[in-house]
């Protein structure tokens, strides 16, 4: 019996030697668990524009009217919600799409001394989180990636504290020079700046300046945070040919039946829009190009001063295949009426079952040659301008404000040139002699005794229409969708609100279903997020309190 017993225990120590060696592959040389920094970088750059898109879609563009659903009563643009993932991909962004991979690539890279990745990741980490907060208000901070299955919120000036010390931090790995040469590397893995260590600082300028100008309501705005808007504006972008843009391969030339996986997200090949979706021109950005800024929009215009009309968006639509050049949006909540479905979709498209495309204008086309596609922006230079613009109308400084109000618009004008002239049939650049015209006309202020808020914010809502659905949502909650400031931004009446907000408009998004109100449902009963009025409690941000 004893050597029966020996002989068992010793075929036990093989058939764990044995299971060990089948589990433990990874520690072949040919299949290395340690990855290197390097490898995570394209594929979390790619996610930093698909997320945004798909909720940008689903909510922020509706919540903005940037664009309009074909039915009536979105909920989006009723200032409802959702109860699904619907508004949940930027969640899905820093906690699954960036996750562990993005800490994995800082981490990893602090000790390969990789500090250009260090400090590009940790970019990208203050990015994500800035945008998650502002759509979300609480999430989870420290409590994230730790090997738990119930997580803790946390509210927003901790979040935003937290996303100026990641924006040094960045600065401060940027700084010092790398273990090693990643140069040829990142010319291919980073999509925004083929690792260009300057145009990264610049992008960490324009996440604090961001952040800095969501804080126009609180008390103290003038003394504590506008000089702070100013500063970083200035060291960030200092002109459209140096926005933060993503490429993609996509396919050329349109085809139905090819697969649109590495399209850009906004581009008539991806299609995340769909034809009966989300992608009516709402008709704020109708009356904003049509002497809406300033005077009182055209009614059913075929022609503007404004030279961006005919380059961003496409006229009404009477059959699949022709026009009658009124240019028109969708109401808020009304859909596409009457039920011919006349007002076109981003992409051009006449009807829900018409697949004839007209060409898709500005940053929804598809390229007009193989090697023209449509870029994803992140941040633009005019964009920024405006906001040094509000900055310094609101701490008095009006002929400050003037200059960046200016140049906000002549800056959009390049960014359309840039970026915006991808549709099938190419639309022709704006000339200089038409942005003279529109410089001189009644729609741009000339001096600074005149500027007024409302100016610069109908222009800043020109230059995000489309592609900056959050802050654009951002300015929209901070200004309390005051009518003084957007003009053209549809007041709902007491009927066009949600049924369970009623009267109320959206300051939040309810966090990510899937993974909040199934695996962590007790901490979103502390938040009381489990509440219908949740979607309109106003976030941090746009309070007086400090």
């Amino acid at each position: 019996m004893k050597s029966l017993r020996i002989i068992y225990v010793f075929l036990l120590l093989i058939a764990a030697s044995a299971c060990k060696k089948a589990l433990d592959v990874n520690t072949d040389p040919a299949s290395p668990q340690k990855t290197k920094p390097e490898y995570l970088l394209a594929p979390m750059i790619a996610q930093m524009a698909i997320n945004p898109a798909f909720d940008y879609r689903d909510a922020q563009f509706n919540l903005t009217q940037n664009m309009g659903a074909q039915t009536e009563n979105n909920a989006f643009e009723r200032h409802g919600f959702s109860a699904s993932d619907t508004g949940g991909a930027l969640w899905r962004m820093v906690y699954i799409s960036f996750g562990l991979n993005l800490e994995e690539m800082i981490t990893n890279g602090e000790a390969a001394g990789a500090n250009t990745l260090v400090g590009i990741g940790l970019a990208m980490k203050a990015w994500g989180y800035q945008l998650l907060t502002d759509s979300h208000g609480p999430v989870i901070l420290d409590e994230a990636f730790k090997d738990q299955l119930k997580f803790a919120y946390q509210d927003q000036p901790e979040v935003y504290a937290k996303v100026r010390l990641w924006c040094q931090q960045a600065l401060v790995a940027l700084n010092k020079p790398d273990v090693g040469d990643y140069s040829n590397f990142l010319r291919n893995a980073d999509q925004l700046f083929g690792g260009d260590k300057a145009k990264w600082r610049k992008f960490i300028y324009a996440v604090l300046a961001t952040q800095y100008s969501h804080l126009t309501s609180k008390n103290d705005f003038k003394t504590r945070y506008a000089d702070s808007v100013v500063k970083y504006v200035d060291l960030s972008f200092a002109a459209a040919s140096e926005d933060p843009t993503i490429g993609f391969a996509g396919n050329f030339p349109y085809s139905s039946t090819t697969a649109p996986g590495d399209a850009n997200p906004l581009s008539v090949f991806a299609g995340i829009f769909g034809a009966a979706g989300s992608g009516r021109i709402g008709q704020p950005i109708v009356n904003y190009l049509c002497g809406g800024v300033r005077g009182t929009p055209t009614v059913d215009p075929k022609s503007s001063t404004d030279p961006r009309l005919t380059r961003m968006i496409n006229p009404m639509v009477t059959t699949s295949t022709a026009t009658n050049g009124v240019y028109r949006g969708v109401v808020a909540t009304r859909g596409d009426l009457p039920t011919t479905k006349t007002i076109p979709h981003v992409f051009g498209i006449a009807t829900a079952t018409a697949q004839a495309l007209f060409p898709g204008k500005y940053l929804f086309g598809q390229g007009a040659a193989a090697n023209d596609k449509p870029r994803f922006p992140l941040f633009s230079y005019s964009q920024l301008q405006f906001a040094k613009s509000e900055a310094l109308f609101l701490k008095g400084d009006k002929a400050g404000a003037l200059t960046s109000y200016t140049n906000g618009i002549r800056g959009h004008m390049d960014f359309v040139n840039l970026y915006g002239r991808n549709g099938l049939v190419q639309a022709p650049a704006i000339t200089p002699a038409e942005i003279t015209a529109y410089m001189a006309s009644n729609e741009v202020v000339k001096t600074a005794g005149d500027l007024t808020l409302a100016d610069i914010m109908g222009q800043k809502y020109i230059a995000q229409w489309g592609w900056a659905g959050q802050e654009q949502w951002c300015d929209l909650r901070k200004h309390h969708y005051s009518p003084d400031v957007f003009r053209q931004f549809k007041q709902l009446e007491s009927s066009e609100f949600f049924p369970s907000t009623p009267g109320k408009y959206a300051y939040r998004i309810r966090p990510r279903y899937n993974s909040e109100y199934i695996f962590n449902i007790a901490e979103i009963r502390k938040w009381g997020a489990d509440k219908n009025e949740y979607t309109t409690l106003e976030t941090w941000f746009s309070l007086p309190d400090q």
